[in-house]
């Protein structure tokens, strides 16, 4: 791990949807127009194949489609990280090394699921993903989906090593948070997770975030983050608070996914409805969601103004 991956990597990025036709199979196209949406938006990159993009209901031959995709729009514009995480080690393996193939610049993993897995054997999962490529590894930490939360001790061990350069922190403790960054040093890459908590993070440490709402507001993160750098923290802090309460509405609906596409769909970036069995809007959601579009677009031009 060196300082040159912090300035490469650090930053906000775009936990990316996927985006399926009318008969919810994955559209190329629409994928790279919903990826040169987001590089036109300032952030630092995106996260692909990850909870947002729905990778865990896809097939490996559609996140690999996906990814395609992504990387044929925006390679060398925007870092592109990729969800390899999967049930079985040998298929995390095998997008892994696609991932290397197509080039993409980092690879990201949370444990295996289902099975409710000891240290070692997560380790072990990880090991072979790290193993399997030159390209750089961010663990991915999600206990609340997972069941397995990340050790100060493991997250030392594995950040011992080269390549494994982060992690990406969907824990809700932003002290576990400071635990990692303490656990790789200055160097290690420790990337916010929970997006109502971004400016928690980044003072406890985070180098910048990952997140799923910041696709239908990623000009307000990427302010967000200005200001944290600024040192404009009163400031930073009323927008953290807009931008919780557009959170909040967003979690109101039948699933948070489907109101964000929705909201996408609006601007013209039709993406599909998400995967069963994540649920989509309903009819009677829909003039709410136009409103709540109205709001984040209102808050983006008078904080960009």
């Amino acid at each position: 791990m060196t300082a040159d991956n912090v300035s490469k990597f650090a930053g906000i990025y775009v936990a990316m949807y996927s985006a399926y036709d009318a008969k919810g199979i994955v559209d190329k196209e629409r994928v790279k127009r919903l990826a040169r949406y987001y590089a036109s938006s300032g952030v630092k990159g995106l996260y692909v194949g990850g909870s947002s993009g729905e990778g865990m209901l896809q097939s490996a031959e559609e996140r690999k489609q996906v990814l395609e995709a992504v990387l044929e729009e925006v390679r060398g514009e925007l870092a592109v990280i990729v969800h390899v995480g999967a049930s079985s080690t040998r298929e995390s393996m095998d997008l892994c090394i696609h991932a290397q193939q197509v080039g993409a610049d980092a690879v990201s993993s949370v444990p295996s699921v289902y099975y409710r897995l000891s240290e070692k054997a997560v380790e072990n999962h990880w090991q072979h993903m790290i193993d399997s490529t030159n390209l750089p590894f961010i663990i991915y930490n999600i206990p609340q989906t997972t069941g397995f939360n990340l050790s100060f001790d493991l997250c030392k061990r594995l950040a011992q090593q080269e390549k494994v350069i982060g992690v990406k922190m969907s824990g809700e403790s932003t002290f576990e948070l400071e635990q990692f960054k303490e656990a790789g040093g200055d160097d290690f890459l420790v990337f916010n997770g929970p997006d109502e908590q971004f400016l928690a993070g980044r003072i406890m440490g985070a180098d910048g975030g990952i997140g799923g709402t910041y696709g239908v507001m990623p000009e307000l993160f990427c302010k967000l983050d200005a200001y944290f750098r600024e040192g404009r923290f009163e400031e930073a802090l009323q927008l953290q608070h807009t931008v919780n309460r557009f959170i909040k509405k967003l979690l109101g609906y039948p699933s948070l996914y489907g109101a964000c596409k929705y909201i996408l769909n609006l601007r013209g970036i039709e993406t599909g409805e998400p995967r069963l069995p994540l649920l989509p809007v309903l009819p009677e959601h829909h003039e709410s969601l136009v409103q709540l579009n109205e709001d984040i677009r209102a808050a983006s031009l008078n904080y960009l103004s």
